[in-house]
């Protein structure tokens, strides 16, 4: 098993780390210390399970549960509050760590993790090649908004951020482009080296004599288009179009 521990807190981290080392069937560990680092371990690392706190600073474990690609590990979510537990399994958690808890309790919450596994199909070893995420969590100025991907018309790189251009905002977040659109799939494709579009939100194109030019969105948002990427562009609205 591949498990992720999630926990802004280090000695939670390194409880849960001695307990998963004892396991002959954990053949790796990871460690996020926030919300923002497990969504990004979640793609790079594929854990087949995530120990998950729920209380954290910016993004809770909630919000990070409802942000996980699919087909999404498996889920325990630690805590030490009870008042959590159904939202908890709304979220389809497989199981809901009190804290504090013991080796027992910790054993059967692994017993019930590894039962979930064998019923999986192929045993249920997650690959980051599932279904891109439905929303994004940024964080700004304390604030944690949940940004729907449907929303993004278009998404342009600021230094080590990347703007989410919806129709009522435009929010940073602190990832990659090309990261991100890794991430998102083939529903983005680049129109720019430093930008990419939604390409269902794409109204026309316009292009002067050099070749370059906009992208025009439904809804009135303009994105840039250099000449560099507008064949493969135009190939992808294409195949859009026949799909």
């Amino acid at each position: 098993m591949r498990i992720l521990i999630v926990d802004d807190e280090r000695p939670a981290r390194d409880k849960l780390r001695r307990l998963l080392e004892q396991q002959p069937d954990v053949t790796a560990l990871a460690e996020a210390r926030d919300g923002f680092e497990a969504l990004a371990l979640a793609g790079t690392f594929a854990p087949d399970a995530i120990f998950l706190d729920i209380q954290m600073p910016e993004a809770n474990g909630l919000e990070v549960a409802a942000s996980l690609p699919a087909p999404a590990p498996l889920i325990v979510f630690v805590t030490a509050h009870d008042a959590y537990a159904l939202r908890a399994f709304d979220a389809s958690a497989i199981d809901y760590l009190l804290k504090p808890f013991d080796a027992a309790r910790f054993g059967r919450s692994l017993d019930r993790l590894r039962e979930r596994l064998r019923a999986r199909p192929g045993q249920g070893s997650v690959t980051p090649t599932g279904l891109p995420p439905q929303q994004l969590l940024v964080t700004e100025r304390g604030v944690t908004r949940v940004v729907p991907v449907s929303a993004i018309g278009w998404i342009e790189t600021a230094d080590n951020y990347v703007v989410l251009h919806t129709a009522q905002a435009a929010p940073l977040l602190r990832q990659s482009l090309a990261g991100l659109l890794a991430a998102l799939g083939p529903a983005f494709h680049r129109c720019h080296r430093r930008a990419a579009v939604q390409l269902a939100c794409i109204d026309r194109i316009a292009v002067t004599d050099k070749g370059d030019g906009e992208v025009l969105l439904r809804g009135g948002g303009r994105a840039p288009l250099s000449r560099q990427y507008r064949a493969a562009l135009m190939d992808a609205l294409r195949q859009l179009d026949a799909s």
